[in-house]
């Protein structure tokens, strides 16, 4: 698992940025489905930009072999499940006696952050004493 760490970690970013583009949630009141860039009159903001931007800056992080840019990805890592937590909250829940339907989108959303943060927790990379000091 630690020598595929990085190509995991990377896998599940680009998944978690294609899944903004799926749908999320279908609101039976309105017949409309939610993703990460729709909401009805965008009440739930946009996720899926800032997952794009925050995705973006873990896979340079994957890439770059150096102690210092693996703790960074710890930090984007915890931002991004974070986020998708609150994300996946605030989608799924009811609101005036509605309860929206969740789809495939919000359920991978959250399960490659969890897998984006998995990549980051167990990084492949072999640390020298001179570089670290």
């Amino acid at each position: 698992m630690l020598r595929y760490s990085q190509f995991f970690g990377v896998a599940a970013a680009l998944v978690l940025i294609i899944s903004g583009f799926l749908p999320w949630t279908w609101h039976p009141d309105i017949q409309k489905y939610f993703n990460g860039f729709f909401s009805e009159n965008n009440a739930y903001g946009k996720p899926g930009k800032v997952f794009i931007v925050l995705c973006a800056l873990a896979i340079v992080f994957f890439l770059i072999p150096r102690l210092w840019a693996k703790r960074f990805n710890l930090f984007f890592g915890a931002i991004i499940l974070a986020y998708a937590i609150k994300t996946f909250i605030i989608y799924s829940g009811c609101y005036a006696g509605t309860c929206p339907v969740i789809q495939y989108g919000l359920w991978m959303m959250l399960i490659s952050a969890v897998g984006l943060m998995l990549g980051v927790v167990l990084p492949d990379i072999k640390i020298n004493k001179e570089e670290d000091a």
